[in-house]
């Protein structure tokens, strides 16, 4: 059963569960000169930005007299990254300029969260060499990483991207911070470049040319951006460059990479890859008639015809569902959580464990928690939504177990990809959906339980395995029982995910909640990580002898 409360305070009010609320009274331009022929609308200071690391070690030092006198040691490691959204507050490089500057901040914001493509145990790792002679071994063809900054940069912003096929002898410009002449002082250059062919490793090659005053090659540019001269969409990522060549990582390894670490980032700034995890249904509402599925109807004074037998697909689709919901009584996962309300960036932000056993969710912070939490805590802001477990009690409603009504709609292609669609609908009878609100009045709290029809769509590969599933509540403002609340939904999306030796399984990735209180709407963005998953194994014990069941 999946447990909706709402709260109302005389200070306070929150709706917790499955669907949980809460609401409260209430460079200047850059001087890069241009190709006469191509009139460049962009501002790329406001889009790309240095990224500098300087640490100074005071030491001594012995001269040719003997004298031991003060010195200073410069440690300075330079890269370049740009601005991956519209309001810049993730930052794009590469990963070998993340690991060799550790810097924690850009531009004086704070880098709250470092997100690395890969590393030295990746699929294809190799050792690189550093300028300090040391040695970074990374993937070449995933060399990225994502710094999100506590706040957006102000004036800067994030470009369109293309994920177009590259013509050989394409236009480019490279866009990045080299090293100057004098060190640390540096400024935004471009290099006019054409794109050559792409490598065995999976980046891509530019020929570009370097004038008199340019550096021999683009040391601390790397990061940079490789922009359409003519339309002025960023093509690739620098990564490597020698003195006639330049390497970077196609935009397809970025769009895969922020698919995996900021989901719901990667729907608005890549918007036709995979599922939104915020996408809406493509259908109206489902409305079974009153006699849909009868359980039975009158053939005769002496018997009876039972219900029919319902078509192939939906019963595929039962068990696909409830395959997917008993897979998943038992797991560990990273979720992470970000609050906010209408289009806002969001005000509060946390990650927990949750740590699945036998269809039981606990939870822990994430990462230094000791102690198990049976709940998420609440965020400290006015108004929020919180999600519960949808993510195994929603394929369980529509599989086996409940024969809930289950119509097939016709099938639809989403970002070239054919889906199954298939709607449901709960009636209140049904009692798979209730609502409870509260009042709290901080001392003490009143609630009653209240049954409510929900209904949504299932998506699903053409072999029947889930994709996205939506829920909505048929709540009303005008009802007094419902305290002002209305359209509260539920978006969950699915994929696979292969751990050691593990089979390939089919495990949540986002899950995306929001309501409307009045005039403002309410929402919670969370997202599944660092999977791990395991099964228990029974053992019997009869006549002294111990046996184990079979797995």
């Amino acid at each position: 059963m999946i447990l909706r409360e709402i709260i109302l305070t005389l200070i306070a009010s929150s709706c917790l569960s499955s669907i949980a609320a809460a609401q409260t009274g209430f460079p200047g331009p850059s001087t890069i000169p241009s190709p006469s022929t191509v009139e460049h609308t962009q501002d790329f200071s406001e889009v790309v930005v240095p990224i500098t690391s300087v640490k100074i070690t005071p030491s001594v030092k012995v001269s040719i007299l003997g004298k031991v006198g003060p010195k200073l040691n410069l440690d300075a490691n330079f890269g370049t990254g740009f601005c991956l959204d519209a309001a810049c507050r993730f930052i794009v490089t590469n990963y070998h300029v993340a690991m060799t500057t550790r810097t924690d901040k850009i531009k004086r914001e704070k880098i709250i969260q470092r997100y690395l493509a890969t590393g030295p145990h990746d699929q294809g790792a190799t050792a690189h060499g550093l300028s300090n002679g040391g040695v970074l071994p990374y993937a070449t063809k995933r060399d990225l990483a994502i710094f999100e900054l506590r706040r957006s940069l102000p004036h800067h912003h994030g470009l369109t991207f293309s994920l177009d096929e590259l013509q050989v002898g394409q236009q480019v410009d490279i866009y990045g911070y080299p090293n100057g002449i004098i060190n640390p002082i540096r400024k935004l250059a471009r290099f006019p470049a054409t794109f050559k062919a792409p490598t065995t490793s999976g980046l891509l090659a530019f020929d570009y040319q370097l004038s008199a005053d340019k550096p021999i090659r683009i040391h601390g540019a790397s990061g940079g951006i490789v922009v359409d001269r003519k339309t002025e969409k960023i093509l690739g990522i620098l990564s490597e460059t020698n003195e006639t060549m330049a390497l970077a990582v196609p935009v397809q390894t970025l769009v895969e990479f922020v698919s995996k670490v900021q989901p719901f980032l990667v729907q608005r700034i890549f918007p036709t890859t995979n599922v939104s995890p915020v996408s809406a249904d493509l259908y109206p509402k489902f409305m079974p008639a009153p006699d849909h599925y009868p359980k039975f109807v009158p053939r005769g004074a002496d018997r009876l015809q039972h219900r029919p037998e319902e078509p192939y697909e939906v019963s595929v689709l039962r068990k696909k569902a409830q395959l997917l919901a008993d897979s998943m009584r038992n797991f560990i996962a990273v979720q992470g959580f970000a609050w906010g309300s209408g289009d806002k960036e969001p005000s509060a932000e946390a990650a927990y464990e949750v740590r699945v056993i036998d269809g039981v969710q606990r939870f822990r912070t994430y990462p230094d928690g000791k102690k198990e939490l049976e709940e998420t805590p609440y965020p400290h802001q006015n108004g929020w939504v919180l999600p519960a477990d949808e993510w195994a009690t929603l394929p369980k409603m529509v599989g086996t177990e409940f024969r809930l009504k289950v119509h097939q709609a016709a099938d639809v292609v989403v970002n070239e990809q054919r889906r199954k669609v298939f709607q449901y609908y709960a009636n209140v009878e049904d009692n798979l959906c209730p609502f409870e609100p509260v009042e709290d009045y901080f001392f003490f709290t009143i609630g009653k339980t209240i049954a409510v029809a929900c209904y949504g769509e299932v998506w699903t590969d053409e072999d029947a395995n889930i994709v996205r599933i939506s829920e909505h509540l048929e709540l009303s403002d005008k009802l007094k029982v419902y305290r002002g609340w209305e359209e509260c939904q539920v978006v969950l999306t699915y994929g696979w995910v292969k751990l050691a030796d593990e089979p390939k399984r089919l495990v949540p990735l986002t899950i995306f909640t929001e309501a409307r209180f009045k005039k403002h709407v309410y929402w919670c963005r969370g997202q599944f990580t660092d999977y791990q998953l395991f099964t228990s194994r029974v053992k019997i014990v009869a006549n002294g002898y111990v046996q184990s069941l079979p797995p």
